[in-house]
């Protein structure tokens, strides 16, 4: 079954401030909201799929993983110990149960499902509650992120038109990248997560297609390339998330908001680049709809 992008989650030391940033991005965030294990978060909901910024708030309510199991706090937790930046990526489901049984079919390592609600700010005032449940992946190649997919039981009280209405024009994230030394030889993750038909290798790069945008792993050569701001050294160790590409409607409307904001960006071949120096860890694209 190919699973598309539902939502990133960035790991930041001060979730005020991210969102403040975000927000100067020219992209409307969600009120504020709290876990019921440990963490917090401010969301820029897009069209089908969005954006997390996450932060620890109530350390004292972080679990530790028992054996066996998966915790999504103790995960982000340590993630932040070692710096900012996108610590896991989640899939669209309709029944996170069968993802975990066909996940483990397919010999990956997942973890029982886990289910939780809370509470969210409706754009009109007052409250609802919004309850998920996940299904999650790890692979020992990559320390320290996870997939996941993610199952909503009450979308109605998520998905706002009032909160998918950004200054900068953004349509939706259509291509999450990664690093790696090798990135061929991750070609079994993405088979049992997408499906082997929608995963295209060489010696330099992997292609995820999914039903709502791409994952695209890269090595030292195509890594520099697209990225200079980077450099071919980010390719090294393990493979990790370093960022991702938001389409747009107008990318000449959003270089100018960027402009006007004084915000630091480059205008390459696909778009507009932030470095990860500005950007909480990770490089932000923002580029039309189609990419190369």
């Amino acid at each position: 079954m190919n699973r598309g992008i539902d939502h990133l989650v960035l790991c930041v030391d001060d979730l005020d401030a991210a969102q403040r940033f975000y927000e100067r991005l020219g992209f409307t965030t969600t009120p504020r909201s709290t876990h019921p294990f440990g963490t917090g978060n401010s969301l820029v909901q897009l069209r089908g799929n969005f954006i997390e910024l996450l932060g620890v708030v109530e350390p004292e309510n972080i679990k530790p993983a028992d054996p066996g199991h998966f915790s999504f706090g103790a995960h982000n937790q340590t993630f932040l110990e070692a710096g900012e930046g996108m610590s896991m990526l989640a899939f669209a489901s309709d029944d996170a149960r069968r993802d975990q049984a066909a996940f483990a079919e397919q010999g990956l390592t997942t973890y029982p499902v886990f289910d939780f609600s809370r509470r969210a700010a409706l754009p009109g005032g007052g409250e609802a509650t919004v309850a998920f449940s996940l299904a999650y992946v790890t692979d020992d190649r990559m320390p320290g992120i996870a997939f996941f997919t993610c199952q909503q039981h009450a979308p109605q009280y998520f998905w706002k038109p009032e909160y998918q209405r950004h200054a900068n024009g953004a349509v939706a994230v259509d291509e999450v990248i990664m690093s790696a030394p090798a990135p061929a030889v991750l070609g079994d993750l993405f088979a049992g997560l997408q499906g082997p038909g929608n995963v295209a290798a060489s010696d330099d790069r992997l292609v995820v297609e999914t039903t709502r945008g791409r994952i695209t792993v890269l090595g030292p050569g195509p890594l520099a390339a697209r990225f200079p701001a980077l450099g071919p050294e980010a390719a090294g160790g393990a493979p990790r998330f370093v960022g991702y590409r938001v389409s747009v409607d107008d990318v000449d409307g959003t270089e100018a908001l960027l402009g006007k904001s004084g915000l630091p960006f480059r205008k390459v071949a696909s778009g507009l680049q932030i470095s990860p120096a500005d950007v909480f860890g990770l490089v932000v694209e923002f580029g039309p709809e189609s990419v190369a």
